[in-house]
C-alpha cells in the first residue's frame, strides 16, 4: 500500500478573522515498508499531518490516498472501518482504557473487528509477548510504567495487522532506555512484517533511527532525507 498526499492542506477557523494554515499545498509519497520521522517544532503541522494521513482529521482541500482509496470521499462509517483494519496509532498519552487489563487493551480492537475470542486472545498474547510484556498482560494501565503502557500501545496498534502504524511524539515520556527499547520493538516489527511506521517527532533519538526524515515547518515540508528507502 502507497500513500499520497496531493496539494494538501488544513486550515482550522478558516472563516475567521486569523485563520491558522496547518498544512500548506503539501505533496508527499510514502511506500509500504518505510520507517519515517517527521520533525519540527511544536506547531509546525505534524500531527495534523499524521491526524490527516490516519483518516482522524479531514483536509480543508487535497487528497489522501492510500492506494486507490481517496479517504476525503469515504462516509463517516466507512472512514471509521477503514481506520479500524488499515491504520494502528500510537498516542503520545497511550490513551489505553483504563478499566480494562493490558490484554483486553489490546484484544479489543480485534473484537470489534469480529474475530472470536479465541483468536483475539491467542495474537493479543503473541503480541504482549513480542513487546516483552509476557508477564503484566493482566494487568491494569495504573499498574504498568511509562514505559509498559507504551509497550501496551504498540502491542494494541499492531493487533488488527494494520499496513500502517501512525506514532504521534511516542517517546515524549519515556525515558532513554525505555526509548531505546521501544524503538528496537517497533524497528524489528518493521523488518519482520513490513508495518509502515509514520512518527510525529522532535526527538533526536527517534530520528537519529528513521529510515528517511521529512523536515516540516510551518506547514510545509522543507527537506525529505532519504527518500523511499524501505526498511
Amino acid at each position: 500500500m502507497t500513500i499520497q498526499l496531493k496539494q494538501l492542506n488544513k486550515t482550522y477557523n478558516p472563516d475567521s478573522e486569523f485563520p491558522v494554515r496547518a498544512v500548506k499545498d503539501l505533496d508527499l509519497s510514502i511506500e509500504q515498508g518505510e520507517f519515517v520521522a517527521v520533525m519540527g517544532p511544536s506547531g509546525s503541522g505534524k500531527t495534523t499531518l499524521l491526524n490527516m494521513i490516519g483518516g482522524i482529521d479531514r483536509p480543508t482541500s487535497g487528497q489522501v490516498l492510500i492506494d486507490d482509496t481517496d479517504l476525503g470521499q469515504l462516509d463517516e462509517k466507512t472512514l471509521i472501518g477503514f481506520r479500524r483494519d488499515h491504520i494502528g496509532f500510537i498516542f503520545q498519552d497511550y490513551s489505553l482504557l483504563p478499566v480494562l487489563t493490558a490484554l483486553e487493551n489490546v484484544e479489543f480492537v480485534m473484537q470489534l473487528q469480529g474475530h472470536s475470542e479465541a483468536e483475539c486472545r491467542q495474537r493479543a498474547k503473541a503480541l504482549l509477548k513480542k513487546v516483552g510484556l509476557e508477564q503484566q498482560m493482566h494487568k491494569v494501565p495504573s499498574k504498568l510504567s511509562g514505559g509498559q503502557q507504551q509497550r501496551v500501545a504498540v502491542a494494541r496498534a499492531l493487533a488488527p495487522q494494520p499496513r500502517f502504524v501512525m506514532a504521534d511524539e511516542p517517546t515524549a515520556n519515556l525515558d532513554a532506555k525505555s526509548t531505546h527499547e521501544l524503538l528496537d520493538i517497533m524497528e524489528q516489527l518493521n523488518q519482520s512484517e513490513g508495518t509502515t511506521f509514520i512518527f510525529s517527532t522532535h526527538d533526536p533519538r527517534v530520528i537519529k533511527r528513521a529510515h528517511r526524515v521529512i523536515v516540516f515547518e510551518d506547514g510545509q515540508l522543507t527537506q525529505d532525507q532519504g527518500q523511499c528507502q524501505t526498511a
